[in-house]
């Protein structure tokens, strides 16, 4: 597995205290907004099953959360144009002491990989456009800029992902 240091666990109920205090994180609530929403927002996923939600670990340590769905099942303007079977990846650090490490950026890689090895036709991600540490992050995983837009949340900038061996064209 790419990235083999990180694993990946579908959400539990057992989870949620754990999503709760990350989402309560200056960083992450900063970007995701109110924890209480959000952590239902999970709540919610974990029942319809059409946004896959995963807890991240390093060396057996939780520490990220990420969740990726078909952008043709959860429809947003900005991503109708993409390919069927593409996947939308949302994520982000909850454990503060593992910001700035590059781990973002690695588990963010190995995500990508493997859902193109599951089948995905492509991978996106959409950052605030003002969120320059994410953007850094998704760049180094392998993320490229495709496009800006505005949505309701405000600007956004969608990023495709190109895996290593298609970069050097």
């Amino acid at each position: 597995m790419p990235g083999g240091q990180y694993k990946f666990r579908p959400v539990s109920k057992s989870d949620f205290p754990m999503l709760r205090r990350w989402l309560q994180t200056p960083d992450v609530a900063q970007w995701w907004g109110d924890p209480d929403h959000e952590l239902g927002l999970i709540r919610q996923d974990l029942e319809d099953r059409s946004v896959v939600g995963l807890i991240v670990s390093f060396a057996d340590t939780p520490f990220a959360y990420a969740q990726h769905y078909d952008v043709h099942d959860w429809p947003q303007a900005h991503m109708r144009h993409l390919a069927p079977g593409t996947r939308a990846v949302d994520t982000f650090v909850g454990v503060p002491a593992m910001l700035g490490a590059g781990h973002g950026a690695a588990y963010l890689r190995a995500l990508a990989i493997n859902l193109l090895e599951d089948g995905a036709t492509g991978v996106v991600i959409d950052p605030d456009v003002k969120n320059a540490r994410a953007r850094r992050a998704f760049e180094k995983a392998g993320f490229s800029k495709i496009e800006e837009h505005q949505s309701k949340d405000g600007a956004a900038i969608v990023m495709h992902f190109v895996p290593a061996d298609d970069n050097a064209h």
